[in-house]
C-alpha cells in the first residue's frame, strides 16, 4: 500500500509475547522491542548505552501463535512492520495518541544465539508407510493436505476498529 511507514527494529523483547484471542476468535500477540544504540567513547575506550526506543508491537492470527510459542522475554529480534498510529478515547480525559508496529516478520537475531527452525504444523514423514483412504467428508490426517489451503492474512480483523493492546483480551 502507498504511504505505509516501514520500519526494521533489532532489539530485545521486553517481555513475553503476550497471546489473546479476541470475541470473533482471531489470536493476537502484543509485545515491547527495545532497541539501544551502543557508542563507543573515545577517552574511555569502551562501548556504552545511547538513545534506546521502545516499540510495542502487534501480531495477529496464527503468526501469532507462532510468535507466542516460540519467543520469550529477554530474546534478541528482527522485526519488520508498518509503523501505525493508533488513538484511544478513555471515558474521561483527552484522547490519548499512541504507535505501534503491525508486525510483517519477526525473528531472532543469530549474532550471538543459535536457533532451531520447527515448521509450525508439519508433521513427521511416515517412512514405508502407504497413503491412507478416508471416506468422503472424513477427517483425513495425512500432511501436506491435497488441496492447497490459503494462508491466514497478517492484517487485523476488518470489523470495527483494531483493540489496542490494553483492550485485547
Amino acid at each position: 500500500m502507498a504511504g505505509e511507514t516501514k520500519i526494521t527494529l533489532i532489539g530485545n523483547l521486553a517481555e513475553t509475547p503476550a497471546l489473546k484471542y479476541t470475541d470473533g476468535g482471531a489470536a493476537v500477540a502484543n509485545f515491547t522491542v527495545i532497541a539501544n544504540e551502543k557508542t563507543y567513547d573515545s577517552s574511555t575506550r569502551s562501548w556504552r548505552d545511547g538513545d534506546s526506543i521502545s516499540m510495542p508491537c502487534v501480531v495477529w492470527r496464527q503468526y501469532a501463535e507462532n510468535v507466542a510459542a516460540s519467543l520469550t522475554k529477554g530474546a534478541r529480534v528482527v522485526v519488520t512492520g508498518t509503523l501505525k498510529q493508533r488513538s484511544h478515547q478513555p471515558a474521561e480525559g483527552p484522547r490519548r495518541y499512541y504507535a505501534e508496529l503491525l508486525i510483517d516478520e519477526v525473528g531472532p537475531a543469530l549474532r550471538f544465539a543459535t536457533a532451531e527452525v520447527t515448521k509450525a504444523g508439519s508433521r513427521p514423514a511416515q517412512q514405508g508407510a502407504a497413503p491412507t483412504r478416508t471416506a468422503p467428508g472424513a477427517f483425513d490426517a495425512t500432511w501436506p493436505p491435497s488441496q492447497a489451503i490459503p494462508p491466514a492474512p497478517t492484517n487485523p480483523p476488518t470489523v470495527g476498529s483494531w483493540p489496542t493492546p490494553a483492550m485485547a483480551g
